[in-house]
Formats: structure tokens, C-alpha cells, sequence
């Protein structure tokens, strides 16, 4: 259903033209690149402004009433740079792994990125960065099939050869993770480097939750007890399934797990941003998501892989909602 909405857009596209707020979205990562850093209280300022807002909605159609993601002064990948990593000085090589940092975890939600970096150093790892942070993602949810394949090739180009080598790849956002294994396919259908990253792309929780099964995760998790409650994003639901998300999220021996009972948040990607679309967005979470998280215990720990989905939780049930990189990563005694 995805692709031939995809196909539609860009038909529709080439004859009428494509609106500028789609191109804004697709663009979502120069955007950000010039957002974030030294110009992130500035952007933030603005794109949070009353007025200002008013005319996006007016001029764009992005609604007012949806708060946007604040950008954040230090980016992921400036803070890889500098940072020193844990377990440098063992005298052991350190196995590899790549981790796709996303446009959001590396200028919006960097902590995350954080997170998760310092989890697989302290599991023994040596985590590499692809030198991407987009998939194509948007680009391809807008029927900007060309520009997504144009991407598409640029990430191959970069991750084929790690791939090559057998190193994993690991994702934070469950969205970015199903383009390579799901999209690129059609994208780039004589390809054959598209196999070959597929086939070593997972998500963050599924290589924990992998690594437990074969005995060789070697973590310190603490033996305090907690409950958490979460929300699997769509694109995870309908590839992977959550039992890897509730084995990796009960690594902690006396951590509880239960999963809402829920379709789509509502949000899917720009789709809760749009004006004419944002009442049905909520209509669309009251239906199970937002009243399970309103009415979870201020100690319940509220989980979601997707950055929408944790967006739309916020927005909607005023409460913060982790992912499961940050909950591994504060478990750790």
C-alpha cells in the first residue's frame, strides 16, 4: 500500500507539480544540518514562534498546533568526533559495527544516538558511522521517486562496502531501517549491492536481543525493579514484530514489559504536521495509544523505537517516552 501511495504521489507529481511543503519535507536533513549546531536557538526560536507558526500554517500548511522538534546545540556526529571510546585501551581488536545515525538522532535527539553508541562500546564493540545520516526516507513518502533513488545509491555507495566486510548494521529508527530492507529494493531493482546491506541491516533492539539468544552479550544491567510500556512503530510491526524490542527491553532480570494494544500513533512521518490532517492524527491515537499512556503510573517507564510515534505521545498524553537505547543504556549498573 506504501509504494503504490509512493507511485501515485509521484505521478501526481510530475503532472501538477510538487507543493513546496513536500519538498520541505523531504528535505528534512539540509534543513537540518543548517538548523542544528551554533544556529540551533535561533531555528528553534523561530520554528516555535506564535506568529510565525501561524503563517507556516497559513502559507504551508504545517499546523500550528503541532509543536516541531527542537534541534539541539551539539550534533551526534560532532560529539563522535571528540569523544573518547570506552574500552580504547583494551588490547583486544574490537569488533566493529555501524551505526546509522538518522537525521533525527544526530541534529535533534543526539542523546539517543549518545545512548545507544555507549551501550555497544560497553558490549564490546567498536561502532563505525556510515557518513549518512539520510536513507531516502522521506524523500520516497513524498513520491519523490527520483531524488530517493539518487539517496538510495549515495547510502549503497557508503555502506556496501561495510557490508562487505560483515559488519552489521544497526538502526535506531524503525522508518530508516525498512527503506533499505523493503524500499530500495524497488528503488534500485538490478542492484545487487541492495541484498547485500539488507541483509546485514537490524535494528538496535533485534542485534541486542540477538546477541542475548547466542549467550554473547556480556552487560551489567541493574537488578532494580521496573515496568515498562511500549509502543512498536508500524514500519517495526509489520517487518521485524516487537519480541525482539521485549527481549531486548527485559535484558534488565527485573524489568516488565507490556505492549499497548495499538495500531498507527497517528503521526505517520509528516502526516500529523499537515494542517487538514491533525484532528484525525489525534483521533487516531485516543483511540488506545494516548489513553493507555495518560493512564500509565508516573514510575511506568513508556517506550517507542519511532521518533514520530514519541512525538505524537508527548504532544498528545504530556508524557516522555524513551527509546529503548536510553532505557538499556540507564540500566547499566
Amino acid at each position: 500500500m506504501a509504494k503504490i501511495k509512493t507511485e501515485f504521489l509521484a505521478q501526481y507529481h510530475s503532472a501538477h507539480g510538487t507543493p513546496l511543503r513536500d519538498r520541505l519535507f523531504a528535505n528534512i536533513t539540509p534543513l537540518s544540518r543548517l538548523g542544528g549546531g551554533p544556529m540551533a536557538p535561533l531555528a528553534n526560536w523561530t520554528l516555535n514562534n506564535g506568529l510565525i507558526r501561524q503563517g507556516m500554517e497559513r502559507t504551508l500548511g504545517i499546523s500550528a498546533k503541532r509543536s516541531l522538534p527542537r534541534f539541539a546545540r551539539q550534533s551526534f556526529t560532532d560529539w563522535f568526533k571528540n569523544h573518547t571510546p570506552i574500552g580504547a585501551q583494551r588490547a583486544v581488536p574490537l569488533q566493529k559495527v555501524v551505526l546509522f545515525n538518522d537525521t533525527f538522532s544526530t541534529y535533534n535527539y543526539p542523546h539517543i544516538a549518545i545512548a545507544a553508541t555507549e551501550l555497544l562500546e560497553m558490549a564490546g564493540f567498536e561502532v563505525v558511522l556510515p557518513g549518512v545520516t539520510d536513507c531516502g526516507r522521506p524523500s520516497f513518502s513524498k513520491g519523490l521517486v527520483d531524488k530517493a533513488r539518487t539517496i538510495a545509491k549515495t547510502v549503497l555507495d557508503h555502506l556496501a562496502p561495510l557490508a562487505g566486510q560483515g559488519l552489521p548494521i544497526i538502526f535506531l529508527e524503525p522508518s530508516d531501517l525498512s527503506a533499505l530492507t523493503d524500499d530500495y529494493d524497488s528503488l534500485l531493482p538490478n542492484d545487487p549491492r541492495v541484498a547485500l546491506v539488507a541483509g546485514q541491516c537490524r535494528s538496535f533492539e533485534e542485534f541486542f536481543a540477538q546477541l542475548a539468544d547466542k549467550g554473547e552479550l556480556k552487560l551489567n544491567f541493574t537488578d532494580e525493579k521496573r515496568h515498562l510500556i511500549l509502543h512498536g512503530h508500524c514500519h517495526q510491526k509489520a517487518l521485524i514484530g516487537t519480541k525482539p524490542a521485549h527481549r531486548a527491553l527485559t535484558l534488565p532480570p527485573n524489568y516488565t514489559l507490556e505492549e499497548v494494544d495499538s495500531s498507527c500513533c497517528g503521526m505517520a512521518g509528516s502526516f500529523g504536521y499537515e494542517a487538514e490532517h491533525y484532528d484525525i492524527s489525534l483521533k487516531m491515537a485516543e483511540r488506545r495509544l494516548l489513553p493507555a499512556m495518560r493512564n500509565a503510573a508516573p514510575e511506568t517507564i513508556l517506550v517507542a523505537p519511532g521518533v514520530s510515534c514519541r512525538q505524537q505521545i508527548k504532544h498528545g498524553a504530556g508524557r516522555q517516552v524513551l527509546h529503548p537505547a536510553e532505557v538499556l543504556r540507564a540500566a547499566i549498573k
